[in-house]
């Protein structure tokens, strides 16, 4: 997905403002209908929904389809969050609210386009979009010399229309294709993800989280001083700080990511990263706590370092995290004493020290995708 900025002028501005009010109405209409009826598969709803929106809302065949398309996946993005348990066991007030109204949509929410909609002129960087107005065209966009030459050479498919804090923004969908697979690697470098360090590899390097954690701490502090206060001036500061701190995690996660998939690929190596998925369920936290927790952007990490490793032909395994930060590099050993605190590590067997955060023997065979690389991986070391 390649992100570009949309330079409209007042007057374009107004046309792609009252599409995305438009479509988003009907998409919430939809969402209505498939929540009574119970049709929320595309084909069942588009029966009922299609013809009452393209007369409703002014809206061409191509966007009426996609209106409803949308609120199709809302309600898939609903069912895997309530199967996952994402949102709470049933019966709580949190899955009751989740399941117990229809799915609404922001004015503003994003809105994709097919290529029947929208055509590109990267020569020009100009695109031409369809609204509720007739088609606009000659708006002008612009992004970062890699965001631009990834578009020329690999978009393919839709994109998405976003209006976001005053900017309109155009999301498309590029297929790169990915390096082969290296299937030849005999080793691992195992990364371990952690709030104090946000990521720590079994050579002993570490990126610690220290600085991110005193900037979240302070953005925190400050949100909470400007929401007590309420003034017209504060919540001018609010609007201006929003999505900050979402941006700078952002950031640091994709240089994390950048720099591990380097040195794997340089070396020869796959990379093994523990499967934290469901751990803010599993964990019990004071409440202090739970703000750092949840802010954690392990998932985030993991994303990009999966996809930046994939089109580097890196392979890359999830493994069980379970006692890999008790267990001793050296000898194998597994004791919950042999932790120390929370950075230090001394094996009640053999006496080794080290880092607690750098593992290395690794149960590679508990990996749900270690079948794709060789039948005998040696352990991270």
């Amino acid at each position: 997905m390649v992100q570009v900025k949309l330079e409209p002028t007042p007057r374009q501005a107004a046309a792609l403002e009252a599409t995305l009010a438009a479509c988003n109405e009907a998409a919430s209409w939809a969402s209505q209908v498939a929540f009574e009826s119970d049709e929320q598969r595309n084909f069942s709803l588009r029966k009922l929904t299609y013809t009452q929106i393209r007369a409703r809302w002014n809206l061409g065949a191509q966007a009426a389809q996609h209106v409803i398309k949308k609120t199709c996946g809302a309600y898939a993005t609903l069912k895997a969050n309530l199967k996952a348990g994402n949102l709470g066991r049933p019966g709580s007030k949190r899955h009751a609210k989740a399941t117990g109204k229809p799915i609404t949509f922001r004015p503003d929410s994003g809105q994709p386009f097919d290529d029947r909609m929208l055509s590109w002129q990267m020569d020009q960087r100009r695109v031409s979009i369809w609204t509720v107005h007739g088609r606009v065209k000659n708006v002008g966009f612009t992004g970062g010399a890699q965001q631009l030459n990834t578009l020329a050479l690999h978009r393919k498919g839709e994109s998405d229309l976003l209006h976001r804090d005053g900017m309109w923004l155009l999301q498309a969908t590029c297929e790169i294709p990915e390096q082969p697979l290296n299937t030849d690697v005999d080793d691992f470098l195992g990364i371990d993800l952690g709030i104090v360090n946000i990521a720590t590899t079994s050579d002993g390097q570490i990126m610690a989280g220290r600085e991110i954690n005193r900037v979240r701490e302070r953005e925190r502090t400050l949100r909470t001083k400007l929401q007590k206060k309420n003034t017209p001036s504060a919540k001018r500061r609010l609007k201006k700080r929003r999505r900050k701190e979402q941006r700078r995690v952002r950031d640091i996660n994709h240089k994390i990511a950048k720099h591990v998939v380097a040195e794997a690929e340089r070396t020869g190596r796959g990379i093994a990263l523990e499967d934290l998925g469901g751990i803010r369920e599993r964990v019990r936290l004071r409440k202090p706590q739970r703000a750092t927790l949840h802010s954690w952007a392990f998932a985030q990490l993991d994303s990009f370092i999966t996809y930046k490793a994939r089109r580097a032909g890196v392979p890359v395994v999830h493994v069980d995290p379970a006692y890999t930060s008790r267990t001793c590099n050296e000898c194998g050993h597994i004791d919950k004493a042999n932790r120390v605190t929370q950075a230090r590590f001394v094996c009640r067997s053999c006496g080794f020290v080290d880092h607690a955060d750098r593992w290395g023997h690794l149960p590679l065979e508990r990996s749900r995708e270690w079948g794709r690389l060789p039948q005998h991986p040696r352990p991270c070391v």
